[in-house]
């Protein structure tokens, strides 16, 4: 008899309180959260990076879904925070507070004449051409660099008027190619006067410097920002119909014998007057200059690349890359600026990140695509179109685009005709990131299947 009332006792469903059903509902709440978790931040990425790392571009040097996808999402953010960023000025004294929305804005510029290049040959990847849906963004992009509210930084370094006119080479440098990357995109004619002003005046006055260098600002000068504007130059003449040729071939002065590094390569930072070397080169350096100096110098690109492999490409840890030190250079093996991002196991942030542009404009697809491969997985997709790692590590008040800019300027970069493909893209970093994003996307449904079993179970019994 006792155990009769027991089963029949054991049959009925239990009691719920109150309490009982809010903390199921929390439960059930913190399940659906976890859900949404997994699939915007784990596998919503994973299946976007499945899809990016099969296609074709990444082998073959096309201009990658990606890119095209990222100059999409991002042309109305850009428009926004450029417009809003004229028209409420920021801390002039702070680095990444002034110069990273006028870099960041030529890197968007550039990135988008490349787009519309490669869609002017094949307008498969998009029905509308991205000067045309990236218009706001690209005169907004044009209006924030040629303000002259954002040259406070520089009126406090270039002391009076003529910061315009003289050295302040990093700055000129922005408006020469923000400049002619307007105008080669709308073909408005309205930033000509000041474009050819700016590249006669900065090519002259590199041409009559002692040894061919200038400073970006006092008593500062880094070659590798002398190359970048010597190439902004060279493309500053493509929209001017003028010819600086002559001058442009007088300034390889500057990087050769006696000027270079012990390595061959030119050095990150010098002594303007003198040429005296300060820093000898380094990866964020090399891997933004070498990608003007295919146009550039040809013949000395070549031999300077491969002296760039030699010293500063790796492979360690399941990683490729190149590292912000030379190899001979083990004690840097940690370290961080406003320049190299974060170096971690030799290996360069910034070097790295400019290095996908470099391998692609050097034609040199077997290094770019698993780099690129990388770089992807490390950037994380997310469904709305953001790179979540990029935003994070940029300025989220001065310049939240900027890393995004980058990324998008350094999967554009031409590949020369007639390029050899890729023969490999995966390495065993990307394999461990798809793993991390798939393997953490499933662990977050546990909650939801451990709640559904639990409901079974009490249906059951």
């Amino acid at each position: 008899m006792p155990s009769a009332i027991a089963g029949k006792m054991g049959s009925k469903p239990l009691m719920t309180t109150p309490h009982s059903r809010v903390h199921q509902g929390v439960r059930w709440i913190v399940a659906l959260g976890c859900i949404v978790l997994s699939i915007v931040f784990c596998l919503g990425p994973g299946f976007i990076l499945v899809r990016d790392l099969h296609d074709p571009s990444l082998r073959n040097g096309d201009i990658s879904p990606a890119a095209w996808r990222l100059s999409k999402t991002l042309a109305p953010r850009y428009a926004s925070w450029a417009r809003n960023r004229v028209a409420h000025e920021n801390d002039p004294r702070s680095v990444s507070g002034t110069e990273w929305p006028l870099f960041g804005s030529v890197f968007y510029l550039q990135a988008l004449e490349a787009l519309q290049d490669d869609w002017l040959r094949d307008n498969s990847h998009s029905a509308v051409a991205p000067a045309v849906y990236s218009k706001d963004a690209i005169a907004a992009a044009a209006a924030l660099i040629v303000d002259p509210g954002q040259a406070e930084w520089v009126r406090q370094y270039w002391v009076g008027s003529d910061y315009l006119h003289h050295a302040d080479l990093f700055y000129r440098y922005l408006l020469i190619s923000g400049m002619a990357s307007y105008t080669h995109l709308t073909s408005d004619g309205k930033c000509l006067a000041q474009l050819r002003d700016q590249a006669d005046s900065l090519s002259a006055e590199i041409d009559n410097s002692p040894r061919g260098f200038l400073d970006d600002y006092p008593n500062q000068c880094y070659p590798p920002d002398i190359i970048s504007a010597l190439g902004a130059i060279q493309r500053a003449d493509s929209v001017l119909h003028t010819d600086h040729s002559a001058i442009l071939q007088r300034a390889l002065r500057a990087f050769t014998k006696p000027f270079v590094d012990p390595h061959g390569l030119p050095p990150f930072n010098v002594m303007a007057l003198t040429g005296l070397q300060q820093e000898p080169s380094r990866g964020s350096g090399d891997s933004f200059d070498l990608i003007a100096t295919p146009r550039l110098w040809p013949g000395q690109n070549s031999s300077w690349y491969k002296l760039y492999v030699d010293q500063f490409w790796q492979r360690r840890h399941g990683l490729v890359g190149f590292r912000e030190f030379a190899s001979d250079t083990p004690s840097r093996e940690e370290f961080a600026d406003v320049d190299s991002g974060p170096v971690i196991w030799g290996y360069g942030v910034a070097a790295s990140a400019f290095g996908v542009g470099t391998t692609r404009t050097q034609g040199d697809l077997n290094r770019a695509a698993p780099l690129t491969a990388e770089m992807l997985v490390a950037s994380w997709p997310l469904p709305n179109g953001t790179l979540l790692t990029p935003r994070l590590l940029s300025d989220a008040i001065d310049a939240p685009y900027v890393g995004e800019a980058g990324i998008l300027f350094c999967l554009t970069r031409p590949v020369p005709p007639g390029t050899t493909p890729a023969t490999s893209v995966m390495t065993p970093f990307v394999w461990l990131a798809l793993a991390a994003y798939f393997g953490l996307g499933l662990i977050l449904f546990l909650p939801l299947i451990v709640l559904i079993r639990e409901r079974r179970s009490n249906v059951i019994n």
